[in-house]
């Protein structure tokens, strides 16, 4: 049962999956909606300039009633009124068409937002398949794109027809007007027409909008299995990603390793901690720790430092500090400063002593170490 859940797409599609459809060209689409806006454009367009329209139109009409005797002996006389008139009319329409266009740009823009994708209009060879078309016809979203068309044809037939018959008697005394009311007859006849089109699109798009908005996400529903593997192509393998966390790790340590030969003096807890502190006064301002560990690392540090002749003490208050509150590259805090300068006065007493065979200096011992910096106090806290 568990398997069968995993198959079944009822999860919603993920930010990923829904930028990969955009790139694609998949994008929701609304046609009634299309439908509609192109509509309201070229309403909005007629009552605005309508007059305007009718004015120029009417004398582009009158024009190609009137013929000039000398465009009916000259041809070249009447190509050129002809080419006149059809200019004004297309002066004349153009900004109506201007709007229609823009109108029919936006539509697409206003469900599925701007998209511009060359994939889609890449060649697939499954688009002239006929099989492939018709399951497409004959599936579920081809049943409800027929009964969507039917009931639109219904319901714009139906007002259709009701316009026809409220109008009826006036469409047939049109014949019998002059030009002029008859045109402005018929452009009032036209626009109410055209807003009780726009009315009936308005209530179909009113429903395919969130129609199509839900058929579209549905179709990008994802398995629960598909969602894993997208996050671990996003995020990586967890087991790959823990593997590359301890390589990172390994390397640092190894270079932190390669650091402590360097070191002027190791302190140490004795055993749980180890810290390695260097001081170069040409190019630190105060000594810095250049590595530091606990438990098996710290005892790796210790077996370093030995086999390169690098100082140990043991003072576990400096040596809880230093790891509690510094990381590899700091320098030692200022509240440990007179700590680490009695450490540091120690090492290079012993590196004289050393030098010149004579008794080494003794270990310092209780080192000021602030209690609030020591982790092992009970009232121990930040810096």
């Amino acid at each position: 049962m568990a398997e069968d859940s995993d198959l079944e797409r009822t999860e919603p599609a993920s930010g990923r999956r829904l930028e990969q459809a955009r790139e694609e060209g998949n994008v929701p689409r609304s046609r009634e909606l299309g439908s509609l806006l192109v509509l309201m454009a070229g309403v909005a367009s007629l009552w605005v300039l309508g007059g305007w329209v009718y004015q120029r139109m009417l004398l582009v009409t009158r024009a190609g009633l009137s013929l000039e005797p000398a465009q009916v002996r000259d041809p070249a006389a009447m190509i050129a009124a002809l080419d006149s008139q059809f200019t004004d009319a297309l002066t004349t329409l153009l900004p109506l068409f201007l709007v229609l266009v823009l109108a029919s740009m936006a539509a697409p823009v206003a469900v599925g937002g701007f998209n511009v994708s060359t994939k889609a209009l890449s060649f697939q060879a499954s688009r002239l398949n006929p099989i492939s078309g018709l399951t497409r016809l004959f599936s579920l979203q081809g049943l409800s794109e027929l009964v969507k068309a039917l009931l639109k044809a219904a319901l714009l037939g139906w007002i259709g027809f009701s316009v026809m018959k409220s109008r009826g008697e006036q469409s047939l005394h049109l014949m019998l007007m002059a030009v002029e009311p008859g045109l402005s007859e018929f452009a009032e006849m036209l626009l109410m027409a055209t807003v009780t089109l726009v009315s009936g699109l308005a209530l179909i798009a009113l429903f395919d909008v969130p129609f199509q908005l839900w058929q579209y996400y549905s179709k990008l529903k994802m398995t629960k299995d598909e969602l894993k593997q997208e996050f671990k192509q996003q995020e990586g393998d967890p087991q790959i990603k823990a593997r590359i966390r301890q390589r990172q790790r390994e390397m640092a340590r190894r270079r932190m390793m390669q650091e402590v030969p360097k070191a002027d003096v190791v302190v140490t807890n004795p055993t749980h901690y180890a810290v390695a502190i260097r001081y170069d006064g040409a190019s630190m301002k105060a000594p810095r720790v250049v590595a530091k560990g606990a438990d098996l690392v710290a005892q790796q540090i210790r077996e370093i430092a030995r086999a390169n002749q690098v100082p140990l003490l043991e003072a576990p208050p400096l040596a809880r500090a230093l790891y509690r509150y510094t990381e590899i590259g700091d320098d030692v805090p200022s509240a440990l400063y007179t700590a680490v300068a009695e450490v540091m006065a120690w090492v290079f007493t012993l590196r004289h002593a050393t030098a010149h065979g004579v008794t080494p200096p003794p270990e310092p011992t209780h080192l000021p170490v602030p209690p609030r910096l020591d982790p092992a106090n009970a009232a121990a806290g930040p810096r």
